[in-house]
């Protein structure tokens, strides 16, 4: 059984996200109670290197890693990465408690082909005991995850290529779970509170709901600051380079804001406010007591207040390292501001510490 969540123990491991438009390298070490940054790094990846969180150019997506590796000034060679939880598929089971884990792992892979729509030789599977089941105290409940080899092998064959050894596969969105621990007590809400964590990145908009720190559900959508770079190109006919640069310092024209950057903001205010809709139309909840903003979007100004202002919902934008110690190797502005979108890759370095 191929270990898909890594959920074994693991050595100091640097977590690596891999994303649509960009790799990223976050090295965190044990700080007293807490944690301390130790190297980070962020690097653009070539156009349609990875499509949809898929990865397409395996050489394209190696070099990105060994760039940013080297900007990092990171010394470790173990790492942990993630894919995509569109791409996983999961399934609680009820099974006999007392069981072994050889065992376990024996009658999964029995019954897996019950749960997974894929011939079992082209997935990697994994499994978590999660607890007692409520009713039935010998029987636990077992969460099983599935994913395609080559959605894996991708991955895998870029990172090994950057010459890094991959020590953990994760789910994106148990990492970003893993880092909404380091966010939750800057929020002014009980522990058994629902929260919206939408990450906005370049191409997808995810929304995952939390509730006592734990994911209830999640949902991609195709929404990112794509839209807002491709705008900015077609209407002042600018290369993607140069667009992307304009959007983070600025020094387009006058009626930049009123005509582009006011219609994408609200743009995506209506996204999040859809995302929720989803989730409220498919479950019991009606509304959730925090909006926590993470991905590259979230860092614009003014965006949280605004949907604050228009949902009527208290919003955040994360920062995972706000109690952090950060090494002076670090430029601890840059990370600052690339907090927002560095969730996953610190969901994945904690698994340093599990």
């Amino acid at each position: 059984m191929v270990s898909l969540f890594g959920k074994r123990r693991a050595p100091v491991v640097l977590g690596l996200d891999i994303s649509t438009t960009t790799v990223k390298v976050l090295e965190l070490s044990g700080s007293g109670d807490g944690y301390r940054v130790e190297a980070y790094g962020v690097t653009s990846l070539a156009q349609d290197a990875v499509i949809e969180k898929s990865v397409q150019d395996v050489e394209g997506v190696a070099r990105a890693i060994t760039t940013v590796v080297a900007q990092s000034k990171t010394k470790l060679k173990n790492c942990a990465a993630a894919v995509a939880g569109s791409s996983v598929i999961t399934k609680f089971i009820d099974m006999p408690a007392g069981l072994s884990d050889d065992n376990m792992e024996t009658q999964l892979t029995l019954e897996a082909d019950q749960y997974i729509p894929y011939p079992l030789e082209e997935v990697a599977i994994d499994f978590e005991v999660q607890g007692v089941t409520p009713d039935d105290p010998d029987r636990v409940e077992v969460l099983l995850a599935a994913c395609r080899r080559e959605t894996i092998e991708a991955r895998v064959e870029a990172i090994e290529a950057a010459e890094l050894a991959i020590k953990v596969m994760d789910v994106e969105a148990y990492a970003m779970e893993r880092a909404f621990g380091l966010v939750q007590g800057q929020l002014d809400i009980e522990g058994d509170s629902t929260v919206a964590m939408v990450d906005i990145g370049a191409t997808m908009t995810t929304l995952s709901v939390l509730t006592n720190g734990q994911t209830i559900y999640t949902r991609e959508q195709l929404f990112g600051g794509k839209q807002l770079t491709d705008e900015i190109m077609r209407r002042y006919g600018l290369p993607v380079e140069e667009a992307g640069l304009a959007k983070k310092q600025g020094g387009l024209p006058g009626d930049y804001e009123a005509e582009v950057l006011e219609p994408f903001l609200d743009a995506v205010v209506q996204q999040v406010a859809r995302s929720l809709q989803f989730f409220f139309s498919s479950s019991q909840y009606n509304d959730v007591d925090y909006i926590v903003l993470a991905g590259g979007v979230a860092s614009m100004d003014g965006l949280a207040e605004l949907i604050q202002d228009k949902l009527g919902t208290p919003t955040l934008v994360a920062n995972p390292f706000a109690n952090m110690a950060v090494s002076s190797k670090v430029n601890a502005l840059a990370l600052s501001s690339d907090a927002p979108a560095l969730m996953i890759a610190c969901g994945l370095a904690l698994r340093s510490f599990d």
